[in-house]
């Protein structure tokens, strides 16, 4: 395989902010951090390599996820649960994880294939998994792509105990995690 280059990169929390930062709300999905967290992280990297939307050439999108959209699948599994309630169409909707890409597509103009991952062995949170860095250097090779956006998102695992955010099961602190790789062929 060739070496990937990296063009621009992004994560959610900025490392380099100076506060909690607030995810802003994405139209059309609810419930779920997931989206927003996937929108905004690839929104900072194509910014960072092309200022404002559309991004010139074809670009595809990889998005990793261990876990995927976890508020999600609990608020379709308590609505499926609760038979006197009416199950919201826009819960089935944002469960595939390709519907944010679509979105992201759409937003910058992006015409490359679309690609949505377990990775086999999970980073930890705000990592990308050797797997998915493996699949874009296909991607690019298959010639449909001329770079690959790669986001690997993770939502933290929320229990009742850490509603404050400071004692997560998942070993990390509750916050979100996501990292975006704009990459091409070196």
């Amino acid at each position: 395989m060739t070496a990937l280059r990296i063009l621009a990169e992004a994560a959610w929390p900025d490392p380099e902010a100076r506060g909690p930062e607030q995810l802003p709300p994405l139209p059309g999905f609810s419930a779920s951090t997931f989206n927003p967290l996937v929108a905004e992280t690839a929104e900072r990297c194509l910014r960072a390599r092309h200022g404002a939307a559309p991004a010139p050439g074809r670009t595809a999108l990889l998005l990793v996820s261990a876990s995927g959209d976890l508020a999600t699948a609990r608020a379709i599994e308590e609505a499926a649960a609760d038979t006197a309630r009416r199950m919201p169409p826009l819960l089935f909707f944002q469960s595939n994880p390709n519907a944010v890409l679509g979105h992201i597509a759409a937003r910058w103009g992006l015409t490359g294939p679309v690609v949505a991952i377990c990775p086999a062995e999970p980073p930890p949170p705000g990592r990308v998994s050797q797997d998915a860095l493996d699949l874009a250097e296909l991607l690019l090779a298959d010639g449909d792509a001329d770079q690959v956006l790669v986001i690997a998102a993770e939502q933290a695992e929320q229990t009742d105990e850490d509603a404050d955010g400071t004692d997560s099961t998942d070993g990390t602190d509750g916050t979100d995690r996501a990292v975006a790789l704009l990459v091409a062929t070196a």
